[in-house]
């Protein structure tokens, strides 16, 4: 009952939960197979060798969207099959149809050219709502389905068939353009409630009544409003809106990174990866749960979805945390924080690093380097977190099948970690020289290269022993040695992937085209090269032994065919849920384009908060995690983005506090993916509790003070950058940067969890708070003795721009009127390039300035430039220049936080010992 539940909902979250008949079956399959192809083709350099199928941005996002709910409405069934009462959206639509149709009956009583429109989406609606009053069709697609998928995906292709017309005529949409416009915004609405629940689609429904109600809204969010057909051009047939930027980076690199995460799960490395975690930590005191904690990790960082991740790597490792003590609840709650977690880890960040790239307006690189030392950093904590947790409760770990001295332990973890590091070292050092002595070769070279490796692995791993998992009749972990050899293989697309991003900086669609070029050809090859590589390897029994050679290596390469096909539907079918999204999410970004809801939202956080910077983040942070509530994480991060990050960049200028873009955006992206875990409607809860087979709310509780430590991590960066090493300018800084950040998060995981080496007493936790601020923000203290910034006469602007480093930043407060009429005064930080004159360093940042005396004014600000994106207006004034005071190091702050630590441990295993 258990494994059908988990994998109803599983289906559901990620795939659909409709078996149909072998027809429609295949046809979904067919059309699941032909998106991910198509994908592949758009993404990969061959169109423009070839000159054949070279599709534009625009129409590729339209042929994107038309697969997405072609497949939303053959796939996902319109009344959940969990569900024991029928939705409420189906009356809804059925009002909403209704509604339209009076409008068209009134618009034909006042002899107006719209009634058409309304009376045809109308009837779409209508036909949409037909479905929700229906029983639940899971074993066919009922023939209205049919309907809607063919008129959704018309209508989502409308962009892609007549884009030479719609450029012809922009802002001057005719009557088809408005009836195809208003029929494919119902549908995406209802494909969206389908996959995704009825979060994202009440929240895309408020904006667009919004959009429309503007003028009968409260002042402080009131606007003019918008026609119905100005709105359908912003958010249909424009790229402001429904095909906007989100989708066109779910379009361009989102699909090729969830399906190479696919096309390494058929491959076998999802459970490579489980297995190699539970040999080598399974051992541990609560070491499933430890080994979960990894598990999960290595999977999330290419993974899309957090609930995917729990459903997937949950299924082993729930029922082992049981087997060694954890409380059922526990058990989901360490798998939902392992995973959720695994949405912050680079270099996938459920697809929020490629649209942070877009929105924030830095390379791909920077976002991960921003991103990676608050991601390491917590999931150590939650590691250690679950030590605790072991130590409370006595847990001992599992034990080994082949026994193991700590000595040798400790000798083969140095012997592997060294190993790497040379290999590594080589590895960057040995392609750096190749690339430099054989120029234009070097690409046929490095791969001629990598082909060898990738047989010697393979090699390796066929004579390595068969590893059995841990299961009801075997106690004992596996070989660690063994288990590692069995399938290094798998990590040669991940090295691909990360040296196509960082070292050759491609852009990461075309990175991860590489990534899965290289996946699609390891999984037609690995199954033969097994067969004629064989003994006695892990994979010895794949085939029938007493085959001949030839019929062996043509079923395995038939099998690994086989393999790739369903790798491929995988990957597009695990799609479906974020295009839609993605799609959806623009919504919210055309109307708040249109009507200007940003600035309310500014003004709102700003009077709610009182002028208290501390509160506006707190108020902030609460908002993220309501409109997270339900949301996968692209969509969430899209909305929360949108919405959001701009209220904390201008409130925090506008009270001296210079928060880099990427950090506020890395705040509300961490607190929009804690809705995950946070009851009543954390997604990531249910799904672990329903594999563990305990209460979701108790399970979502739990899960929220393991994940304590994400919730307080937005706050430390936007107070200390230099967390997200920015200002981190020489190795020494880096080194005290990660000790201070490791040490704190490790004391406040003690503190939040009430033991270090046994209970805490109170005051030992508020003192072991206090100590884990003094390392993670030492600045804090140091500004309340000396000031961070020496302020500087606005005629010293040019002089400091010239003083700054490359790639440093220049500090200074402006004031002035914006375009709303209002009194502006805030500090901006505006990003320097390379050195130079200081007038040509502002100019290559879009500032223009004109000095008369001691008054500096900007005389212009360049469309699209960094100085544009900091908010800058012509016509404002430089009040100030910032420059870093000449003061001691706040990292001395750390020597008496330290004693103090060295005093709380010393007092406890006193206690501990007694």
């Amino acid at each position: 009952m258990q494994t059908d539940h988990q994998g109803m909902l599983a289906g559901q979250v990620e795939t659909g939960a409709r078996e149909p008949g072998v027809a429609a079956r295949r046809l979904i399959y067919g059309v699941a197979l032909a998106w991910s192809l198509f994908q592949i083709w758009i993404a990969s350099p061959l169109p423009y060798w070839v000159d054949l199928f070279i599709v534009s941005e625009t129409k590729a996002r339209s042929i994107h969207l038309a697969f997405a709910v072609l497949l939303a409405f053959l796939a996902f069934p319109a009344v959940n099959p969990m569900a024991r009462t029928r939705p409420l959206a189906g009356y809804f639509f059925i009002l909403v149809g209704l509604g339209l149709w009076a409008l068209a009956g009134y618009q034909v009583w006042q002899e107006m050219p719209r009634a058409g429109v309304f009376a045809t989406v109308g009837a779409a609606v209508l036909l949409a709502a037909w479905p929700l009053l229906r029983p639940a069709t899971l074993d066919r697609v009922p023939a209205v389905d049919w309907l809607l998928a063919l008129l959704a995906a018309l209508c989502a292709g409308y962009l892609f068939l007549f884009h030479e017309a719609l450029a012809q005529r922009p802002g001057a949409p005719t009557m088809t353009d408005l009836i195809i416009a208003g029929i494919g915004m119902a549908l995406l609405l209802e494909a969206t409630r389908r996959v995704l629940g009825p979060a994202l689609m009440v929240i895309a429904v408020i904006f667009l009544v919004y959009t429309f109600a503007g003028p009968w809204m409260p002042d402080l969010i009131a606007h003019r409003g918008a026609s119905f057909a100005r709105a359908m051009s912003q958010q249909w047939l424009s790229n402001e809106g429904v095909f906007g930027i989100a989708l066109g980076v779910s379009t361009s690199f989102v699909f090729l990174f969830v399906l190479f995460g696919a096309l390494l799960e058929k491959a076998g490395a999802g459970g490579y990866f489980i297995r190699v975690a539970f040999s080598l930590l399974g051992h541990l005191r609560g070491g499933p749960a430890k080994a979960a904690v990894v598990a999960s990790g290595m999977t999330g960082m290419v993974s899309g979805s957090s609930i995917a991740n729990v459903v997937t790597t949950g299924t082993f490792t729930i029922p082992l945390m049981k087997r060694v003590g954890f409380p059922a609840y526990k058990a989901g709650a360490v798998e939902v924080s392992s995973s959720v977690n695994g949405q912050l880890m680079p270099p996938v960040m459920g697809a929020a690093a490629f649209l942070m790239v877009e929105y924030v307006g830095i390379s791909y690189v920077e976002v991960i380097r921003h991103a990676f030392l608050p991601a390491v950093i917590a999931y150590i904590a939650l590691f250690y977190i679950v030590h605790l947790e072991a130590l409370k409760a006595g847990m001992e770990g599992l034990p080994r099948r082949v026994a193991t001295t700590v000595t040798g332990r400790l000798i083969a973890w140095g012997l592997t970690l060294s190993g790497l590091f040379v290999l590594a070292g080589a590895t960057y050092y040995g392609l750096g020289w190749i690339k430099a002595v054989s120029g234009d070769a070097s690409p046929y070279i490095i791969g001629m290269l990598v082909l060898a490796a990738y047989l010697s692995l393979l090699w390796t791993a066929c004579r390595a022993p068969a590893v059995q998992m841990v299961d009801d009749d075997h106690l004992e972990l596996p070989d660690p040695r063994s288990t590692i050899q069995g399938g290094l293989h798998f990590l040669l697309p991940v090295v691909v992937l990360v040296w196509c991003l960082v070292v050759e900086r491609l852009s990461p669609g075309l990175s991860a085209f590489w990534a899965v070029a290289f996946m699609v050809f390891i999984m037609l090859t690995q199954r033969p090269l097994i067969v004629l590589f064989r003994g006695q390897g892990a994979f010895a029994n794949d085939v029938p032994p007493d085959d001949p050679a030839a019929r062996q290596v043509t079923r395995a390469l038939l099998r690994g065919g086989h393999e790739l096909a369903n790798g491929l539907v995988q990957g597009a079918r695990n799609m479906v849920g974020i295009g839609v999204a993605t799609a959806a999410a623009g919504i919210i970004v055309g109307t708040v384009a249109m009507t200007g809801i940003g600035l309310a939202m500014t003004d709102m956080v700003g009077f709610l908060s009182g002028g208290n910077l501390l509160l506006m983040l707190m108020l902030t942070g609460l908002i993220c995690l309501v409109l997270g509530l339900g949301l996968p994480t692209t969509a969430n991060y899209i909305i929360v983005a949108t919405l959001m990050a701009p209220v904390i960049v201008e409130l925090g200028s506008q009270h001296g506090l210079l928060i880099p873009l990427i950090a506020a955006h890395l705040f509300v992206f961490y607190f929009g993916i804690m809705a995950d875990v946070t009851p009543p409607v954390g997604l990531a809860s249910f799904a672990a509790a329903a594999v563990s087979r305990a209460d979701p709310i108790r399970t979502g509780m739990q899960a929220f003070i393991y994940s304590l430590r994400t919730v307080t991590l937005p706050f430390l960066f936007v107070f200390n950058t230099q967390l997200l090493l920015i200002g981190v300018n020489s190795l020494w800084q880096l080194l005290l940067t990660v000790f201070g950040a490791l040490v704190g998060i490790l004391v406040f995981a003690a503190a939040t969890q009430g033991w270090l080496f046994t209970r805490n007493r109170i005051h030992e936790s508020i003192l072991l708070l206090g100590i884990a601020l003094v390392l993670f923000a030492p600045n804090l203290l140091m500004d309340r003795i000396e000031p961070r910034y020496d302020r500087l006469p606005p005629g010293e602007i040019q002089e400091v721009a010239e003083a700054a480093p490359r790639g440093g930043q220049l500090r200074f407060a402006v004031e002035g009127m914006d375009m709303e009429g209002r009194e502006v005064e805030r500090v901006v930080m505006l990003p320097m390039g390379d050195p130079g004159p200081g007038e040509e360093r502002l100019t290559h940042a879009g500032l223009g300035l004109m000095t008369l005396g001691d008054q500096v004014s900007i005389s212009f600000v360049s469309f699209g430039s960094p100085a544009d994106r900091m908010g800058l207006e012509s016509g404002w004034n430089v009040t100030e220049v910032m420059v870093p005071a000449d003061r001691p190091a706040p990292e001395w702050f750390y020597l008496p936080a330290l004693l103090l630590l060295g005093g709380i441990v010393a007092l406890q295993r006193r206690r501990a010992r007694r």
